[in-house]
């Protein structure tokens, strides 16, 4: 039989296999689907706005009044409680139902107006990254604002300008340039990223679970054959990895695309070539997932290996948490994942209108993996074949 032909029978089978499994089935088609569907509803609001504040007012004064209007009509804060002692605040916090508390000590008016630095207290919870970052940016800014708005107003009444004391109180300024992702959009940096990250983690399953399922149910035989040649392998393994292969691969490319152009995001680097990245990338995620279950002869050894390197892919792909900060150990584990490349190329081409130059070689070089992992896999399968004491492992 030709090559091509066996491919085409491998592949009706794996068809017929999964047409009998409706929930194999779904893990590579409706479950994908709606997984990226909520990932991109979760960060669909693109800016987190309104995180719930609270607000201990002691000073009572038209000064602290005025903070508190100006933290409520910052788009990032809502104040939705206004305690009347520490306790309360205390409560609040541990509770969970404000992020933070901003605490206007007594006589805070007092001290301003006698030429003394007044002291603001945000209380916040740093077990939150993301949520304390933002909500200590925000109060900083209205602290600064406002504590802006007096000294100005202190100078004018000394019969300085506006002008002038503006210029006195600001002798340097510093000019900051946001070169990526201007408007700090977590559906553009988090959702796009974490999308990948999780086909990554089907895709290595599904490629694991197709090859392995033969060698558990013992129908390894039936699949391949008594004794098959090495092209033969190679051309049944490339048909039944075709199907989860088309069918995640159009799940991705339409996540992507809906992300991207369907959101009006205009990439400023090549989309196409990040599109060609990500099926590269879901490509060499479900051989490896088939390479490791003709190895080890085990679907059970085989998801937990795609449960090891594709769970914490995201963790060490440089995105939630810097690379150049991670251990040595931690690096060297980081470079050997197939994500952390892939997310590369992403960001160079969607975020920061890198040059294709800079992202062309990764792609290729996962074909080129792929096609070793392949090949690497149908010899693996040949040894199965004629070992059938070895069929059947969990």
């Amino acid at each position: 039989m030709s090559l091509r032909g066996f491919s085409t029978a491998s592949a009706r089978r794996e068809f017929a296999l999964l047409r009998a499994q409706p929930w194999d089935l779904a893990m590579i088609t409706w479950v994908p689907l709606l997984a990226v569907l909520l990932i991109w509803w979760i960060f669909s609001a693109g800016l987190p706005e309104r995180l719930p504040i609270g607000v201990l007012d002691q000073d009572r004064s038209a000064l602290s009044r005025q903070i508190v209007r100006f933290l409520d009509a910052t788009p990032g804060l809502r104040v939705v409680q206004r305690f009347d002692d520490e306790g309360a605040m205390a409560r609040a916090l541990t509770s969970g139902a404000v992020d933070a508390a901003v605490q206007l000590p007594r006589d805070l008016n007092r001290e301003v107006k006698q030429g003394r630095a007044g002291q603001v207290v945000l209380l916040h919870n740093a077990q939150l990254g993301t949520h304390s970052s933002l909500i200590q940016r925000d109060v900083r800014t209205v602290v600064a604002t406002v504590s802006g708005g007096v000294e100005l107003a202190v100078r004018n009444k000394r019969g300085e300008s506006m002008i002038a004391a503006r210029a006195t109180m600001e002798p340097l300024k510093a000019g900051t340039v946001a070169l990526f992702n201007t408007s700090g959009d977590y559906e553009q940096f988090l959702g796009a990223a974490l999308i990948p990250a999780l086909l990554h983690i089907l895709a290595m399953t599904a490629g694991a679970w197709a090859v392995g399922r033969e060698l558990r149910d013992r129908s390894i035989g039936g699949w391949l054959g008594a004794a098959p040649r090495w092209h033969e392998a190679l051309a049944a393994l490339a048909g039944k990895l075709a199907l989860p292969f088309a069918s995640l691969s159009l799940v991705g490319i339409a996540a992507m695309l809906w992300i991207t152009t369907g959101r009006g995001w205009h990439p400023v680097g090549s989309l196409g070539w990040t599109l060609f990245a990500l099926v590269a990338f879901l490509a060499l995620s479900i051989a490896l997932g088939g390479f490791v279950a003709a190895l080890t002869r085990s679907l059970r050894t085989a998801l937990s290996a795609t449960g090891f390197i594709t769970a914490p892919a995201f963790a060490f792909g440089g995105v939630g948490f810097p690379l150049v900060a991670m251990p040595a150990l931690a690096q060297l584990w980081a470079a050997l994942l197939p994500y952390t490349h892939y997310v590369r190329v992403q960001m160079e081409q969607l975020q920061m209108g890198a040059p294709l130059a800079y992202s062309a070689a990764t792609p290729l070089w996962m074909v080129v993996g792929t096609a070793v992992l392949l090949a690497a896999t149908a010899t693996a399968l040949g040894r199965a074949a004629r070992a059938p004491d070895s069929w059947g492992g969990r």
